[in-house]
């Protein structure tokens, strides 16, 4: 089977250098690469260029600029997902992305556009029925190129960034409050991306900072070794296209489809380049010492991912996740009709969170957050639009393919999102709301208004909708791939191998006093034959000494 990699909405897994290179330098070192082999400069300053010194008064313009130069640059960014929102999922034939699945957060992009599409990587898509805009200047080049540190897309422009005069209460996709954007320098700093380019949509997706996937935060533009140690500065101090590498601006890394593994980790050298974003693409499948120990870690690889060890608990460094969220509650307001807004989680770094706000309902948050595990080959199935469900029984938004018994899977960490959402209690289908939208009266967070909200959500994907309605409990999957610890922070063999421990729900393991089934059954056999052999092997060798010493004494 067909290994992929997961990270876009999300991006995945510990970053390795940029064009692919080792985790930890004393590697490298190790290997023989030379240390600039590893470290990418630019031939050109793009402050000397006169088409950029110019005066901007909009993004696009900026890209006509850059197309001078760079003339395919467009082209090659609108194939791929991060611009198509997009994507056919190889192994169940679905169509996925952003732009058609439902989610356990906000549920849907579509009819939320002005709102979610600030993070598109274009300008100006205000309708995701239709294709992003062939116009080879709405691409965004300066969201992941800026390197001057005070370039930002405004929270409800649909993708376009804030400039003069900013609107009063305006903010940022970040939840900063907005200023006025200067493009000539944005234009004249473009570089290699770097944690802020991603990390300004990335790290907060889902309305805020880490509510969505568990493991990127804030905490990663700065993280301590503690935190993380590949990006950290004390660590390996990578960025995150250090592992998720590009080929003609297409970004590895999809949650719609993982490399669970690196089916070409073996043939790589360190510092080669990798066009695959998985562990053992750098740290090989024997990645410990060949000390007892470090051989029997080593058996592990292939049943257990590295992150499930590696990653002993998400959401750390004192920002929360958000691991609940019910919209059922959503719209309950003061007698004079204001919105009501509660909190009842402070988290480590001391900011107050929600616990209920009118416009979303109840929240719950936590930190230091242990994984659900589960076996996982790298492929998932959709709850789309026309799926029918069972309401009596939780709904799962994104279901895991992978089985003990098939030698593509592992055991992988996940983030398990617990949602309470809206469906058609006729059709039994999720349902698609309109959330957002000043203005208009169909708006769930203007009017408050379920009814109206479900109706104009399902009319806008062209979906019948009954008019009836209700809540179902679902779970929705993020695979957990940041925020890697220092060794001695690895998840411990007992942690898993014990009653009731992390791996109490997997199928195919050993755990001690829960009995064994045909396989470990079959294997235990297998050990008391071998155990029997060396025993019989050594009993014949000591009573063949007593012979020998006997029959020297007779002839001596």
């Amino acid at each position: 089977m067909a290994h992929r990699a997961w990270a876009l909405a999300a991006f995945a897994l510990a970053p390795i250098l940029w064009g692919g290179a080792v985790a930890a330098q004393a590697e490298v070192a190790a290997a023989g690469v030379p240390a600039a082999a590893l470290v990418g400069s630019s031939t050109a300053d793009h402050s000397k260029f006169e088409v950029l010194k110019k005066p901007f008064a909009s993004g696009p313009e900026v890209t006509q600029a850059c197309l001078s130069c760079h003339t395919e640059a467009s082209d090659q960014v609108m194939h791929t997902v991060h611009w198509q929102w997009d994507y056919t999922q190889p192994e169940t034939g679905q169509l996925l992305g952003k732009s058609e699945v439902l989610n356990s957060f906000c549920g849907n992009v579509a009819g939320n556009e002005a709102r979610c599409t600030s993070c598109h990587i274009g300008y100006g898509w205000t309708d995701v029925r239709e294709e992003a805009s062939s116009d080879p200047t709405q691409v965004d080049c300066l969201a992941c190129h800026d390197t001057s540190g005070q370039y930002a897309k405004q929270d409800n422009q649909a993708g376009k960034p804030p400039l003069d005069p900013v609107a009063p209460g305006a903010k940022t996709i970040t939840g900063a409050v907005a200023w006025a954007v200067n493009l000539s320098e944005a234009a004249q700093s473009v570089g290699a991306p770097g944690r802020d380019n991603c990390g300004n949509c990335h790290f907060y997706g889902g309305g805020g900072d880490n509510v969505k996937h568990g493991d990127l935060s804030s905490v990663l533009y700065a993280p301590s070794r503690d935190v993380d140690v590949h990006m950290s500065s004390e660590g390996a101090d990578m960025t995150c296209v250090d592992c998720h590498v590009t080929e003609g601006h297409a970004i590895d890394g999809s949650r719609f489809a993982t490399n669970v593994t690196d089916p070409h980790a073996a043939d790589r050298l360190p510092g080669a380049a990798s066009d695959v974003a998985a562990c053992d693409s750098c740290h090989t499948n024997a990645p410990h010492p060949a000390t007892v120990v470090g051989l029997k870690l080593n058996d592990h690889t292939d049943r257990v991912a590295c992150e499930s060890c590696h990653i002993p608990s998400f959401a750390r460094g004192g920002i929360a996740t958000k691991t609940l969220w019910d919209w059922s509650t959503a719209g309950r307001l003061t007698e004079d009709g204001k919105v009501i807004s509660e909190h009842g989680y402070t988290q480590g770094n001391g900011t107050e969170l929600h616990s209920y706000i009118s416009t979303k309902g109840n929240f719950e948050w936590a930190e230091n957050v242990v994984p659900h595990y589960a076996w996982f080959d790298g492929n998932v199935t959709f709850t789309l639009r026309d799926t029918v469900i069972d309401p009596t029984s939780r709904v799962e938004i994104n279901q895991l393919h992978g089985d003990a018994a098939d030698q593509d899977s592992r055991i992988f960490p996940f983030k398990r999102m617990e949602g309470r959402q809206a469906f058609d209690t006729v059709s039994n289908r999720l349902a698609f709301n309109h959330a957002y939208g000043p203005g208009t009266d169909t708006a769930f967070w203007v009017n408050f208004d379920w009814a109206k909200s479900l109706q104009a959500g399902m009319d806008y994907v062209g979906e019948g909708f009954s008019g009836n309605f209700g809540f179902v409990d679902t779970y929705m999957y993020w695979p957990i791939a940041h925020m890697v610890a220092p060794a001695r922070d690895a998840v411990d063999c007992a942690e898993c191998h014990s009653p009731g421990g992390r791996m109490v729900n997997i199928a195919g393991i050993y755990v001690p006093g829960s009995g064994l089934g045909m396989g470990g059954k079959l294997g235990l056999l297998v050990f008391m034959m071998g155990a029997l052999g060396v025993l019989g092997h050594a009993l014949l060798r000591v009573f063949g000494a007593a012979r020998r010493k006997r029959g020297g004494a007779e002839h001596g």
